[in-house]
């Protein structure tokens, strides 16, 4: 269920999108309103769950992450005790930074992040041997054009 949001909750949001380590006082000064009343709407929008956390973005290439794949998986597995051996094995794997059901011929994609093709091919051993897959796919992305974690307000 969708939340009612004001111009100025969306202003506010709009800022902590774009750097959610800015002050209350910037945040204030950039909407046009002042420190208390910001407060309590983002406290409003956390309660409500609006808001689910805060977080730093990392620069994956920097910290040697230089291999981004995306992984399309395929199964011929659709019960439940598979699903959930399956969510296991990706939740413990940090390497996955998305995963999505997908409706179509692919059942699954995954965001993988590694340091190459080796490590890669380390992942890709220890899924396998964790859970069946019908058919697992791999593209190798060689440039990234867009990354955003922004949402259109």
């Amino acid at each position: 269920m969708a939340v009612r949001l004001d111009d100025l909750d969306r202003k506010i949001l709009g800022e902590l999108q774009a750097d959610g380590g800015q002050s209350l006082d910037d945040i204030a000064k950039s909407v046009g309103s002042s420190k208390t009343p910001v407060w309590n709407r983002i406290r409003k929008m956390r309660e409500a769950g609006v808001i689910r956390h805060q977080t730093y973005l990392l620069d994956a290439e920097a910290l040697g992450f230089e291999a981004c794949f995306f992984v399309l998986i395929r199964t011929s597995e659709h019960d439940a005790a598979w699903q959930q051996t399956f969510l296991r094995a990706l939740q413990g794997r940090p390497e996955v930074q998305e995963a999505h059901r997908l409706a179509g011929d692919i059942d699954y994609i995954l965001k993988v992040r590694v340091e190459n093709a080796r490590a890669y091919d380390t992942f890709y051993q220890a899924l396998i041997s964790e859970v069946k897959v019908h058919n697992v796919t791999a593209l190798l992305s060689m440039e990234e054009i867009k990354s955003t974690t922004a949402l259109p307000l």
